[in-house]
């Protein structure tokens, strides 16, 4: 779980990452590699414990120029320690639909969507991206630091399953057998294009195909991120993941650098994007969280989903508190950064906060008083016991580059 916010850059230049430790890690056990952990270190990145996996935050070039690399060329990510599962069987979709808030019978094959997985209560329990593949099974990627949790809630609820006859089988990959590569940025698909045998112009955000990768078939590819750029996410054997990152690095056209997981972090504040632990947590909804259109309509008109009551009683009345982007200068704010109205009244607090490379100053997410939360309030962040002015403003606090053609020619 995310338990810890710790400085992993500490004496480096460029923004902050926040670092997830898994219980296996906290309870003494040593961090995991993924597969191309070798390749990083003569890489030279900088390794460092994440969600119990040792993987790079950074490397030579630095973070804030590494950032900027991404936003206007591409940049290569290794996210290989993410969980990623298959539910088979024909009852998976009620299943996984029993225990999310995402309606799946009408996700198209081969579509892509982000959900949560919520609590009694009506807290997230994680975040995750549920692929309806056409080969009679579904495609999840949850986060690595909420493995313990995931694997724990789909096995008590498909033990539960089975008992009443139905038929649901759950299947983690392993991530030294199997890595996933997050490739994102403008160039991406000019880079990717040359490796695969589809046509990648075929290919939306958020959807999916199989594809074969450097020859190799039945890779995934997902047209999807955690940037706010272009991008895919690719599922191939560990056998083939080195080759397929040396060749996308040696891409004449599409500029491809490897990238960190502080890079991860900045450009995912800049997208306004949530983070387990910081912006979503057992005790968030989804809809204090902004993201009250994850909740599909037939799931809100069902009410047949964890948490349902108190989570359809905040869409009607409003939470009392929102998750709201904010803008500032001088010294940055950091997670926990008290947040505070113009006399000194408690509002809140900041959970995601850095220096932007894309835009100069800072940008910060936090929890305000839903009456604080209207774009353009003045208020005041706490940074060393002393007000920073700032502003709420709007987000995502860069322009989206989704690949969504069909918008484009309407």
């Amino acid at each position: 779980m995310l338990s810890s916010v710790c400085r992993a850059a500490a004496g480096l230049r460029g923004p902050m990452v926040v670092l997830a430790r898994s219980a296996a890690t906290d309870a003494g056990e040593g961090p995991r590699r993924t597969c191309l952990h070798d390749f990083h270190v003569r890489r030279g990145g900088r390794m460092v414990d994440f969600a119990g996996f040792l993987l790079p935050v950074q490397y030579s070039e630095g973070m804030s120029a590494s950032h900027r690399h991404v936003r206007q060329h591409s940049g290569l990510f290794d996210v290989s320690h993410m969980l990623q599962t298959e539910v088979r069987g024909r009852d998976r979709l009620s299943f996984l639909e029993s225990l999310c808030v995402a309606d799946l019978q009408a996700l198209p094959d081969n579509g892509a969507a982000l959900s949560v997985l919520t609590t009694h209560s009506g807290g997230v329990v994680d975040d995750l991206v549920i692929t309806k593949t056409p080969l009679g099974y579904v495609h999840l990627v949850s986060n690595a630091a909420r493995r313990n949790e995931v694997c724990k809630l789909l096995a008590e609820a498909r033990e539960k399953w089975v008992a009443k006859g139905k038929d649901v089988v759950v299947r983690h990959y392993t991530p030294e057998d199997w890595a996933l590569l997050a490739l994102q940025g403008p160039t991406a698909a000019t880079a990717l294009q040359p490796l695969v045998d589809i046509d990648l112009t075929q290919l939306r955000f958020m959807t999916s195909s199989l594809a074969a990768v450097d020859g190799t078939e039945r890779c995934r590819i997902t047209r999807c991120g955690y940037t706010g750029e272009d991008g895919f996410e690719i599922c191939v054997p560990a056998g083939i993941a080195e080759s397929v990152s040396e060749q996308l690095l040696a891409c004449k056209n599409g500029s491809v650098q490897l990238a960190g997981l502080g890079v991860r972090d900045s450009l995912r504040i800049e997208a306004g994007l949530c983070l387990y632990g910081a912006e979503l947590s057992e005790e968030i909804s989804p809809i204090e969280a902004g993201l009250t259109w994850l909740v599909a309509k037939r799931r809100r008109e069902a009410a047949d989903f964890p948490g349902a009551s108190s989570i359809l009683q905040q869409i009607r009345q409003g939470p009392a508190r929102r998750r709201v982007g904010l803008r500032s200068q001088g010294a940055p704010a950091r997670a926990g950064a008290h947040i505070v109205d113009l006399k000194g009244v408690p509002l809140g607090h900041v959970t995601s906060g850095c220096p932007s490379p894309s835009l100069g100053g800072n940008v910060a997410m936090g929890f305000v008083q839903a009456q604080a939360a209207k774009a353009g309030t003045r208020l005041h962040l706490m940074v060393r016991n002393k007000p920073v002015d700032a502003e709420v403003a709007k987000m995502p606090f860069v322009t989206t580059n989704y690949y969504t053609p069909d918008k484009k020619n309407k």
